[in-house]
């Protein structure tokens, strides 16, 4: 008995598996901010808001219920504050990439932030474009300073936790 077979090729197109998105979580202690962040941000499809935090103390807590990639952490909040939090954060949860917030534009804001192990700073007067360009450079690896501190950090002696 012959058997005839033929093989028929059709062209077909795998679906492609989307992308991880960026996990983040806002710690601020303004709702408003907190929501126009997720909302701005979710706009990217490469961004994912995974919870809002009210002060420090559910930001060290959502670290522990979440796993995020990236904290946008406001440093003015009570009863624990930005560089507290990060603190505490970077030694229960070194993988996880701060950006510190702030709407004081003062190089010490920054320094301080990345002494504690944040990676990132950027003030509540930057862009959204700076924003994201901050999440995408964190996440990637990179140290990224607004602008606006960046300048201010220029004198010699305070240029030592990012690239020219």
């Amino acid at each position: 008995m012959v058997v005839n077979c033929f093989v028929l090729k059709i062209k077909t197109q795998l679906p492609s598996m989307e992308q991880a998105k960026i996990r983040i979580i806002i710690a601020d202690d303004h709702q408003l901010v907190r929501e126009t962040w997720k909302i701005l941000l979710e706009q990217d499809e490469r961004f994912l808001v995974i919870a809002e935090c009210n002060n420090g103390a559910e930001a060290i807590k959502a670290v522990t219920n979440h796993v995020a990639d990236i904290i946008l952490m406001d440093i003015n909040m009570y009863p624990v504050n930005g560089f507290e939090a990060t603190k505490k954060i970077m030694k229960q949860t070194p993988s996880v990439k701060i950006i510190g917030i702030s709407v004081n534009n003062q190089p010490s804001y920054a320094r301080n932030m990345l002494q504690l192990g944040a990676k990132g700073f950027v003030t509540k007067d930057s862009t959204k474009e700076e924003m994201v360009n901050a999440i995408i450079t964190v996440y990637e690896g990179g140290i990224f300073i607004c602008e606006d501190v960046k300048r201010k950090m220029e004198r010699p002696g305070d240029s030592e936790f990012f690239e020219k």
